[in-house]
């Protein structure tokens, strides 16, 4: 592996995750506004690897595989605290949506590269703004600073539920003739 600059920023990232759930569960004040701030801060070097990857010709195979892991491990843990914080239906449906589709889709792709198709199941314009509304919808819940922010989050995290939906009707619709192939239809 080599320690490239957007490696360390995954790897950061990762590292962020425990810090982010302890932050989150301390019982200050203050505390939810911290916890909103790391989440950020991991959202922003999850762009910023990305970014930096590809200006500075640092792509790694090892970064291919632990971007998207570090991103849904810190995605999953967000949907699980704010559902265990707010513990109700109209937050865990939601939660429990976007983490099984992240599974389907995550072994969908996976599925598609060992039959060398990858390719037609790549990040769509879709999937980034749900994951651009799903990430400030976590923001947002995280941080619950009022009543307002907390209703503009449960929007969002609608938006982000539909998006969910959208996006991975889209993906399986795209692989619908390898997933059926050689079956009787």
């Amino acid at each position: 592996m080599r320690f490239t600059i957007p490696n360390m920023l995954t790897l950061l990232r990762l590292a962020l995750i425990p810090v982010f759930v302890v932050i989150f569960y301390l019982p200050y004040a203050w505390a939810p506004f911290a916890a909103a701030m790391v989440f950020w801060v991991a959202g922003f070097t999850d762009w910023l690897d990305g970014v930096l990857a590809r200006k500075l010709g640092q792509t790694t195979r090892f970064g291919a595989f632990l971007d998207p892991v570090a991103d849904k491990v810190m995605v999953a843990v967000a949907l699980i605290l704010i559902t265990e914080h707010y513990h109700s239906l109209w937050i865990t449906i939601p939660a429990a949506t976007m983490i099984a589709r992240e599974i389907i889709i995550s072994a969908l792709r996976e599925w598609m590269a060992e039959i060398g198709k990858r390719a037609s199941v790549a990040v769509s314009w879709i999937g980034k703004w749900k994951t651009l509304s799903q990430m400030f919808a976590l923001w947002v819940l995280i941080w619950r600073y009022d009543d307002w922010m907390v209703w503009m989050g449960y929007a969002a995290l609608y938006i982000a539920t539909a998006l969910t939906y959208w996006s991975m009707y889209q993906y399986l619709k795209a692989a619908k003739g390898d997933l059926l192939a050689g079956q009787d239809e």
